[in-house]
């Protein structure tokens, strides 16, 4: 199984060329006194000097002499425990691990055994460095393998995660006029006219109060920032070309007619931006059944909870469907670009009742995600996490002193 060590980045690693590192390292009398003593094993003048000129050959930020002795302390404790388990390493696994190390550089071991000993710093401060990495990733797997499980839900919020890296950021408010059947026409002329007339927040905000029938009413119709893809089209068309404050044209929507006040844009990086898909599940039952609606929603935490909630629901009232926001109605678009995964809002529909629940969102790629590379990476995060907590629970227990 492949090692990596995630101590330094690779970005200050490849900063220690050849040609970049200083002359010999400190002299100093009794090099090989203790400076600090940990559970009755010392740490060296010598390797705590070795060590800072080893950090500072990679160019690594803060206090070095503090960041030095910090890891040197971790090393100790990381080793005891070693002992503690009796893990041992092959010399051909720390041999990959400091081929691995170095080839961040874009050079061999050897090379930057070279390279580090022209600056005055031993081989064995390299080997050991890596060695403590390696010693304690076997440590943390061993322990913490069966407790790091990564559900199918963890990697759909990772997916949606990379969903919020769009290009374009907005934050809008929401006027939803109403509009029963036959009504239409006014309600439209009334949107017409308070889109010329609104010139600020407040004006909007007002006219919220006096006209909206969205949920975000009682917030002055304020939807939270959301990235632009996650809009449906046919209001993401009308947004985009807003300055802030400006309020858009009528957009017509099932039952009614919308309009939308930019407030702030914010452009992120271009090459993130990805249309968007969406799985959501829709629910209906009969007006009368709103106690059976309600315990549905209070209960059910993923889509697939509605399943076992109402387990001899005909199919035609529930349906999960997955699509591009491109091809989902206007009015659905916007409510489900307002939620998570796992929330869900209540719709009335004629005489029935529907409940809306946002499965998953993510991006639509030409690729398929990669969900076990993914699981991986998300279990690697859990152990390093779990491990570090670990560390920390040893260097509180442990008996640190100066000599």
């Amino acid at each position: 199984m492949t090692r990596f060590l995630p101590l330094l980045t690779a970005s200050l690693i490849a900063l220690a060329a050849p040609m970049a590192l200083p002359g010999p390292g400190f002299a100093q009398d009794n090099l090989f006194a203790p400076r600090l003593v940990i559970n009755d094993q010392a740490v060296t003048e010598f390797e705590f000097q070795q060590r800072r000129l080893f950090l500072q050959l990679l160019r690594a930020p803060g206090d070095l002499d503090k960041v030095a002795l910090d890891g040197l302390v971790d090393d100790r404790l990381r080793m005891q425990e070693a002992k503690r388990f009796k893990v041992t390493l092959k010399e051909e696994d720390v041999r990959k691990g400091m081929e691995e190390f170095a080839s961040r550089a874009n050079l061999s071991a050897d090379d930057f055994i070279k390279a580090l000993g022209q600056a005055g710093v031993e081989p064995e401060t390299f080997r050991d460095f890596v060695t403590s990495g390696l010693v304690w990733r076997e440590i943390a797997r061993g322990k913490f393998a069966n407790y790091a499980k990564v559900s199918d839900e963890e990697i759909d919020r990772a997916i949606e995660a990379e969903t919020r890296k769009m290009a374009l950021t907005v934050a809008v408010s929401e006027l939803i006029i109403p509009a029963q059947p036959g009504q239409e026409e006014a309600a439209l002329d009334l949107a017409r006219r308070l889109s010329r007339e609104i010139r600020s927040e407040g004006a909007f905000a007002a006219a919220v109060a006096n006209y909206s029938a969205a949920a975000s009413r009682q917030r002055g119709g304020r939807l939270d920032a959301m990235p632009l893809a996650n809009l449906p089209p046919q209001i993401s068309s009308v947004v985009l070309p807003l300055a802030p404050g400006q309020v858009s044209p009528p957009v017509p929507i099932p039952g009614g007619v919308a309009l939308f006040q930019l407030r702030s844009i914010t452009e992120g990086k271009p090459t993130d931006a990805a249309p968007v898909e969406v799985e959501y599940a829709r629910l209906t039952l009969p007006a009368e059944s709103a106690a059976q609606m309600a315990m549905v929603q209070t209960k059910a935490q993923t889509c697939k909870d509605i399943y076992g909630l109402l387990p001899d629901l005909p199919a035609d009232q529930l349906v999960v469907e997955k699509a591009a926001m491109s091809a989902i109605p206007a009015d659905t678009g916007l409510t489900l670009a307002r939620m998570d995964p796992g929330e869900s809002v209540m719709r009335a529909r004629g005489a029935a009742q529907e409940l809306l629940m946002l499965c998953s969102r993510a991006p639509v790629s030409e690729t398929p995600v990669d969900r076990e590379g993914l699981r991986v990476r998300l279990v690697n995060q859990k152990m390093e996490k779990m491990a570090d907590q670990y560390l920390a629970r040893l260097k509180a227990d442990a008996i640190i002193r100066t000599p």
